[in-house]
């Protein structure tokens, strides 16, 4: 079983320090024109350096022959956000009136001579020209340490962090003046790419082409709906036997819990409608396997395009990323949303790394192109202590897909309030950003017949058997959950407004973002029936399915049932906050609370991850057991509004809204 670990960058690896907030509506208006005005002084950049840059943790220098490629980011003209706000509002007169691409470009993209400009200055210090994508968010450059340091008025050095040694520049970087309201950011100059994650394999040579991941295998026993068989062999929980985990959510039992099934089965089933995944890297069998699995499970076939956007995937520096761990996001990403949207165009948008800047540029890449309407991500950073010049490069991504009706979704992570993992009570971004929907996660019980048992917010204890007993006693350690909570770096949106807890909102003073926006199944152990191509110990590459959670299943579910939203309204409800928030406590969603009495499942492992002839592993799992995000009535930290509900919520959503 994996986590939701793919692309989750370690940032948050020292203390909170001061946070900068950015509050909606802050970012990227920009109307000069990019005269030579040699005579006056460079203009360093706004935003603050990465977190490590610390004269006292100086490791040393940067060799001045080494190959960095840096993209310099650029802000739209005008005032785009507030246009989005515009377009997003359900109470705005100017509510889905969204821009083409070309649209888009005339009106906010910077010019063509305001990206000639940046051109002429980066070639006049020796600087290589790489990717400008079509709505020209960034011009990518390649060189030497040195003729970076020279162009950009920075020093380069590394800083120890964390046992590593990262890159980061001592200054903020310094641009031509004449260009100070034309480009917003630059990212490369630091080591943020270069940052480990927890699946990373350090030193590895993995590349794309990488063999089919190691097999996962789940140990029984299980049960095909909630309940069927009970652990009446092992020590009861809370008062009384517990019943087996169940052996994963098939698509049908997703469907039929959700409340979709009849609408798909008389024709609301995405049909017309495009959802985009971007991850890292490409699966070399996603293709069949997503088609033997829809073949195994009653689907019609998947109708998918895999794209490799050009840009920042030449930069010469060495990935150090496993591909493998992605393969089996990207097929759990693909099954999920064609389990909730048998009919819709799926467009795989992955780069080969898994850096910040490559993920940004795939979604970008998916805006410029408007390849669909809705985009969902299963990644993003631990925390938010990442460096300004990414926040600020995916915040303009953000907020042009809302000018075009692109709704954007993010899973909201996997270690709660990640004080575990960083140290400090936080959100997760690119989760946190108030220009996309945070999907928060669950813990689903689907009956016999396909009904919606109950649902609580995810968060899991762990209790081993051993000595014929439960360690520690439940509901035991918090193992892993939902991400959620506020954010430091973002204000408070207009739309969360009334809705959010003051308390909540207020947490660290100023009023901030709150996450998640709505919730979908988590939980590893309530979990997806996945298909996927792997290898196994004896060598031999079949296809096999296990079971799989994390938010990184909640957020192409929810994708998938906004796929049937857009399909029932006739239109896409892009940035869609403004409008889920409008029915919270309305019914069109699961209002998600804590469970009524304890609840546990008892689960078995294989040690090796495949077989018994190793072990296996006896546990027992607690549910809506949180770190410091509980579940309650309305809006909460663990699954925001709730999860959809059927019919209600595609009715509801097909109407304007107020």
């Amino acid at each position: 079983m994996r986590k939701h670990v793919r692309g989750r960058r370690r940032t948050a690896l020292l203390g909170a320090g001061a946070a900068l907030l950015i509050l909606p509506g802050a970012l990227g208006a920009a109307n000069a024109t990019a005269a030579a005005a040699p005579s006056r002084p460079p203009v360093r950049l706004h935003g603050g350096l990465p977190h490590w840059v610390d004269p006292g943790h100086r490791h040393g220098g940067v060799p001045a022959a080494q190959k960095l490629s840096v993209n310099v980011y650029l802000a739209w003209r005008g005032d785009a956000d507030g246009y989005a706000q515009a377009v997003s509002d359900p109470s705005s007169p100017s509510y889905g009136a969204y821009l083409s691409p070309a649209q888009f470009d005339a009106r906010f993209a910077p010019t063509d001579a305001q990206v000639a400009a940046v051109v002429r200055w980066l070639r006049g210090y020796g600087l290589s020209i790489g990717e400008i994508p079509s709505n020209h968010h960034y011009v990518e450059a390649l060189g030497t340490a040195a003729q970076l340091q020279a162009a950009f008025g920075v020093t380069l050095s590394t800083y120890d962090v964390d046992g590593r040694a990262l890159r980061a520049p001592a200054q903020a970087p310094a641009v031509p003046a004449a260009l100070a309201s034309v480009v917003s950011s630059v990212a490369g100059l630091d080591g943020a790419d270069d940052l480990v994650h927890p699946n990373a394999i350090v030193g590895d040579s993995a590349t794309p082409d990488a063999p089919p991941a190691p097999a996962s295998v789940n140990a029984g026993p299980c049960s095909t709906y909630w309940g069927q068989l009970t652990a009446t062999d092992l020590p009861p929980a809370f008062g009384h036997a517990v019943p087996w985990i169940p052996c994963g959510w098939s698509p049908s039992k997703l469907e039929s819990a959700y409340g979709v099934d009849g609408a798909i089965a008389h024709g609301l089933d995405g049909r017309g409608q495009t959802v985009a995944i971007v991850d890292a890297f490409a699966s070399p069998t996603i293709a069949s396997d997503a088609n033997t699995y829809s073949a195994r499970h009653g689907l019609p076939p998947v109708p998918l395009k895999q794209v490799v956007p050009p840009g920042v995937y030449r930069a010469p520096e060495t990935d150090t990323s496993d591909p493998q761990g992605w393969y089996g996001e990207e097929t759990l990403d693909v099954e999920a949303v064609h389990a909730m949207a048998p009919r819709a165009q799926i467009v795989y948008v992955g780069g080969v790394d898994d850096s910040d800047r490559s993920l940004d540029a795939a979604v970008n890449h998916v805006v410029a192109g408007h390849l669909a309407q809705i985009v969902t991500n299963s990644y993003g950073d631990e925390g938010e202590l990442l460096p300004p010049d990414v926040a600020a490069s995916y915040q303009e991504t953000f907020v042009a897909a809302a000018i075009e009706g692109i709704g954007v979704y993010f899973s909201s992570g996997d270690e709660g309030d990640e004080v575990a993992e960083t140290g400090t009570r936080q959100a997760d971004f690119p989760a946190s950003s108030p220009w996309v929907t945070a999907v928060g996660g669950t813990s689903l019980a689907v009956g016999r017949q396909g009904q919606y048992l109950f649902e609580t917010g995810w968060g899991t204890g762990l209790s081993t058997l051993s000595g014929g007993a439960w360690t520690p006693p439940p509901p035991g350690d918090f193992l892993y959950g939902a991400g959620g909570g506020t954010s430091r770096l973002f204000g408070e949106p207009w739309y969360q407004q009334g809705v959010v807890p003051a308390g909540i909102a207020s947490a660290y003073g100023t009023p901030g973002r709150a996450v998640p926006d709505v919730a979908a199944d988590a939980d590893p152990d309530t979990g997806f029936l996945e298909g996927q191509t792997q290898t196994f110990p004896d060598g031999s590459v079949r296809y096999g399915e296990y079971r799989i959670g994390g938010t990184s299943l909640a957020s192409p579910l929810f994708a998938g049932v906004m796929a049937l939203a857009d399909q029932a309204a006739g239109r896409p409800h892009g940035f869609a906050n403004p409008r889920l928030y409008q029915l919270a406590g309305s019914g069109a969603t699961h209002d998600v609370t804590p469970p009524a009495s304890p609840i546990a499942v008892a689960r078995d492992d294989f040690a090796n991850g495949t077989d018994p002839s190793d072990g296996i592993t006896t546990t027992l799992r607690s549910f809506d057991v949180d770190s410091s995000l509980p579940t309650t009535t309305g809006w909460d930290q663990d699954t925001g509004i709730g999860s959809p509900n059927g019919t209600s919520f595609l009715s509801a959503l097909a109407q304007r809204g107020h």
